[in-house]
């Protein structure tokens, strides 16, 4: 007997996912979604809640969270399973329905299932010499700037999370000092625009050389590589954006195709494995753009076949959601 049983396990919490959870639903199915962080959202939850996303359809302008959560509440109505917290782990068919296996040992019977996994699973590179200091003041993510308050504050990194962090803390920190490794940020070009016009303090290229503190974390020692000159930088609090690493190992192991961490599909979403789709970033064809709004398209696609998967009578079209004369069951 299974732990869990749908027509649709979604394996990934992120934008797509969730969406991917809304149109399943829409189409009737029964769905359950799994993802190994412990709230859904994916890497905006996990990454970017405070950052503000200029190109989804329909918003000039929207919070991560407020994103996730619209999309939460989209999918609600039609009462998906989460299984947060879960990491899928094995794989297998049985009488024309997939069994998902999960780290805690639990399994997952679904008729298809739709992966939206974004970059996997991914942890931060860590900050050399920093981890006695992390929870103390040493941190590798933003989800509220609440805490920065007051304090002199030290991000360390050069993409688009380090820029964006530094910008939203300007106004809640009493001060915050960028510091990059290079000259030339890997951030985006528009981000980086208002990092110079604003009142960050942006030091390159500097190298991070010691966390000091006592029983509080109390300075950050940064090196200019090129001249050898030291400076130590106040700091209650370091962010270290440093990027980080994914794996998606788990789900290779499940004999999927997989082109450089990515997971090859065709023009229906579908995988090399029976009854499995994708969907989001995780995704490989020619011409593929890595964009929210592109992985809720895709999300839609693998739903509409996957029906078709489930129910040899179905059609993929499903209809347009202008044409229910009642919404979903409360």
């Amino acid at each position: 007997m299974a732990d869990v049983d749908v027509d649709v396990l979604v394996v990934g919490a992120g934008p797509s996912g969730l969406y991917g959870a809304y149109y399943a639903g829409f189409r009737g199915l029964s769905t359950a979604i799994v993802d190994a962080l412990p709230e859904a959202g994916g890497q905006i939850t996990a990454l970017y809640p405070e950052k503000m996303i200029f190109d989804v359809a329909g918003f000039p302008a929207v919070k991560g969270k407020d994103l996730v959560e619209s999309l939460v509440a989209q999918a609600a109505p039609f009462k998906p399973r989460y299984l947060l917290g879960e990491q899928a782990v094995s794989y297998a068919q049985r009488d024309g329905v997939v069994l998902i296996g999960t780290a805690s040992g639990a399994t997952i019977e679904a008729k298809a299932v739709i992966v939206t996994g974004g970059i996997g699973t991914f942890n931060p590179r860590p900050l050399p010499g920093g981890a006695a200091w992390e929870g103390r003041g040493l941190e590798y993510i933003v989800p509220t700037y609440l805490p920065y308050a007051g304090k002199d504050v030290v991000v360390v990194g050069g993409g688009d999370s380090a820029v964006d962090w530094a910008l939203g803390l300007e106004g809640v920190a009493r001060s915050v000092t960028l510091v990059h490794r290079r000259e030339e940020f890997r951030a985006h070009a528009h981000s980086v625009k208002l990092l110079k016009d604003s009142s960050v303090t942006v030091l390159t290229p500097f190298q991070p050389v010691s966390v000091n503190g006592t029983d509080e974390l109390a300075s950050l020692t940064v090196r200019d590589p090129k001249t050898k000159a030291v400076r130590e930088l106040p700091a209650q609090a370091i962010v270290a954006a440093l990027g980080f690493t994914a794996d998606i190992s788990p789900l290779e192991a499940w004999g999927l195709d997989v082109q450089e961490r990515h997971i090859v599909v065709d023009t229906t979403m579908a995988t090399n494995l029976p009854r499995v789709f994708a969907a989001g970033d995780i995704t490989e064809y020619p011409g593929k753009v890595r964009l929210i709004s592109v992985g809720f398209g895709e999300a839609a696609t693998a739903v509409n076949n996957a029906a078709t998967v489930i129910d040899p009578e179905a059609t993929v079209f499903p209809g347009h959601s202008t044409e229910q004369v009642e919404g979903p069951a409360a």
